[in-house]
């Protein structure tokens, strides 16, 4: 295993908790699948800012930065079975990943936490 990028971001679960009342901000940035999981949850602010800090976190161990057709709601932040937090990535976000990794084949390993105000989340890319 060859670790191609790490990334981590920390986010305020009240800033997101704010923009939680704008529907756009919800939309452009998650997925249904995680809007209905988030909502169902007494302490949902704190799984959309964990989510959120984990689609940062990607795009900082991918190089991007949210930019060059890494799109928010195309990073799909849930859980296995097993509990266990990871990212499935959909549409041009997934295209233009494998073409910068330059493999169809890689894994992307994600650790989530909070603690209020903040959420974090670490992403390691491995090919």
């Amino acid at each position: 295993m060859k670790i191609y990028g790490i990334g981590t971001d920390l986010s305020n679960i009240n800033r997101i908790k704010k923009n939680l009342k704008n529907k756009n901000f919800i939309n452009r940035i998650f997925n249904k699948g995680e809007i209905k999981k988030c909502n169902k949850l007494a302490n949902k602010a704190n799984c959309y800012a964990k989510r959120f800090a984990a689609k940062e976190a990607f795009s900082k161990a991918i190089g991007t930065g949210i930019s060059k057709g890494i799109n928010f709601n195309e990073i799909i932040v849930y859980n296995t079975n097993s509990g266990r937090p990871t990212i499935r990535l959909l549409g041009n976000t997934k295209k233009i990943t494998t073409k910068i990794l330059n493999k169809k084949k890689f894994n992307i390993f994600l650790s989530l936490s909070d603690d209020k105000p903040f959420a974090v989340a670490t992403v390691v890319i491995s090919i």
